[in-house]
C-alpha cells in the first residue's frame, strides 16, 4: 500500500485545502495521474497518484484542510485490502461544510448548452474553484455551462464565453451592480496573503530606496530585439536580467535573516509577482543570473501563463531568494512592495512616462525623457543603508546601458 498525503508544495506551505477529488473508490490509476486537486497560499495544483494501482481509503471529503504530510487516502495492490487501523492515527482534519450537489454540464455547440437544468442534476459538475466563482458573481448557472478543460472540466474562460450568450429569453447573463454593502469572504489565498504581509510588515524592519532610470536606450534596444522575429522581450526582462546580475554582483542583498546569522544563496532565484483573480502568486525563475534575455522572455512568459491557469509545480512556487512585482502596465507613478520573507529585499517597478529633465548636453537647458522608477525595500536586519543605495544604483547602471545586458 502506499499512502496519499497533502504534499508540501511550496517553501513556506503548512497545510492544504482539498478542493476536489478525481478519482474515484476503487478505480485503477497509474502513477502520476492526477487524483485530485489542492489549494495552497499561492495556488491551486494538481494531486498526482504516487503509485499505480487501485485508489482507495479516502480519508478527507472535498473542502477540508490539511496539515503537510498528513495521509488522506491510500493507493492499494491488486487484491490488496487496507488495514484495519487505517486512518485512526491520522490527525484531524478542519473541515469546511461539504460542497452541495451541483448539476453537471449539458454538451452543447455553445458554451452555454440550452437544455433544462432537470436533466444533469443527478452529477456532479466538474469545475475549477475560480469557475464557479466567476460563475456566481456573473450569475451563470454553471451546470449548463460547456467544459473544455481536462476531462471536460469546467474553467474560468467556459464560464466567461458563456456569460456572453444569450439566454432563451433573450437576456443577457450579466451581474446586476448593488449599492449595497455587501461582506466578501476571504479565499484561503487572500488569507494567507494578509497574514503573509502583516507578519512580514510587523516582524521585518523595512526601508526604502527609490531610483529613476532613464530607459530610452533601453526600449530602443527592445524594439531591434522584436524586429528580429525571435520572440518579443519586455521592459521586465530586462529588469529581470539586470536584477540578477547586480544581485551576483551584490551577493549581501541575495540573502536572509537567520536569527543569529544571515545566509547568502549561491543561486540567483527570482520571484516574479502574479496577479491573478484569486489574489496574488509568485512563481519563481531559478538561476536567472545564468540565463540569456531571451530564455528570460521565454520563461518568464510560461511561468505567468501557468500561473493564471493554476499548473505551476511546487519547484516553480519554492525557493526565491529575490522578489519582483511590477505595475508598470497598471499607470503608476511610484509604489513601494512589502518583502516576502525569507527574502531580504524586493523591487518595485512602476511606469515608464515621458518626463521633463535638465539636459546633459546643453547647460541651462532642458529635454524629454522616458524614466522609470523602480524602488528597493530591504530588511535592515540584512541590508544596511549604504549597501542598499548601492545596489539600486547598480541596478540603474544595468538598465541605463542595457547592451551589457545582452552579452
Amino acid at each position: 500500500m502506499t499512502e496519499v498525503i497533502m504534499p508540501k508544495m511550496g517553501d513556506a506551505m503548512e497545510e492544504g485545502v482539498l478542493v476536489e477529488w478525481l478519482a474515484e473508490d476503487g478505480q485503477k490509476v497509474k502513477s502520476g495521474q492526477v487524483i485530485g486537486t489542492i489549494q495552497t497560499d499561492k495556488a491551486t495544483l494538481e494531486l498526482e497518484s504516487p503509485a499505480s494501482g487501485v485508489f482507495g481509503g479516502v480519508l478527507v471529503k472535498a473542502g477540508a484542510t490539511v496539515p503537510v504530510g498528513i495521509p488522506i487516502a491510500a493507493i492499494l495492490a491488486e487484491g490488496e485490502k487496507l488495514p484495519k487501523n487505517w486512518g485512526k492515527d491520522a490527525l484531524t482534519s478542519k473541515e469546511a461544510p461539504s460542497p452541495k450537489e451541483e448539476a453537471a454540464p449539458v454538451q452543447a455547440h455553445s458554451s452555454l448548452a440550452e437544455a433544462p437544468a432537470a436533466n444533469a442534476s443527478t452529477q456532479r459538475v466538474k469545475a475549477s474553484p475560480l469557475a464557479k466563482k466567476i460563475a456566481e458573481e456573473l450569475g451563470v448557472p454553471i451546470a449548463l455551462v460547456h467544459g473544455t478543460g481536462p476531462g471536460g472540466r469546467i474553467v474560468e474562460q467556459d464560464v466567461r464565453a458563456a456569460a456572453s450568450v444569450a439566454t432563451p429569453a433573450g437576456t443577457r447573463l450579466l451581474a446586476t451592480p448593488s449599492k449595497e454593502d455587501r461582506v466578501v469572504s476571504l479565499n484561503r489565498i487572500r488569507k494567507i496573503t494578509a497574514d503573509r504581509t502583516a507578519q512580514s510588515k510587523q516582524q521585518v524592519p523595512h526601508f526604502y530606496v527609490g531610483v529613476d532610470v532613464d530607459v530610452e536606450n533601453l526600449l530602443d534596444l527592445k524594439d531591434q530585439l522584436d524586429e528580429e522575429g525571435v520572440g518579443k522581450v519586455s521592459v521586465n526582462d530586462f529588469v529581470i536580467r539586470a536584477s540578477a546580475l547586480a544581485l551576483r554582483k551584490m551577493p549581501g542583498v541575495n540573502a536572509s535573516f537567520q536569527g543569529d546569522s544571515i545566509l547568502e544563496y549561491g543561486a540567483v532565484n527570482i520571484g516574479l509577482a502574479v496577479a491573478l483573480e484569486d489574489g496574488l502568486t509568485l512563481p519563481v525563475l531559478h538561476n536567472a543570473d545564468s540565463l540569456p534575455i531571451r530564455q528570460i522572455a521565454e520563461r518568464s512568459r510560461e511561468l505567468a501563463l501557468k500561473a493564471r491557469e493554476n499548473r505551476l509545480t511546487p519547484d516553480e512556487l519554492s525557493g526565491s531568494t529575490f522578489s519582483i512585482s511590477n505595475m508598470g502596465m497598471l499607470n503608476v507613478d511610484d509604489f513601494s512592495a512589502i518583502i516576502n520573507q525569507p527574502n531580504a529585499a524586493i523591487l518595485a517597478v512602476s511606469t515608464a512616462s515621458r518626463k521633463v529633465v535638465p539636459s546633459d548636453t546643453e547647460e541651462d537647458a532642458v529635454e524629454i525623457r522616458t524614466l522609470m522608477r523602480i524602488t528597493g525595500s530591504f530588511d535592515h536586519r540584512v541590508v544596511d543603508g549604504a549597501i542598499g543605495a548601492r545596489f539600486m544604483n547598480v541596478l540603474r547602471d544595468y538598465l541605463q546601458n542595457p547592451i551589457r545586458l545582452i552579452v
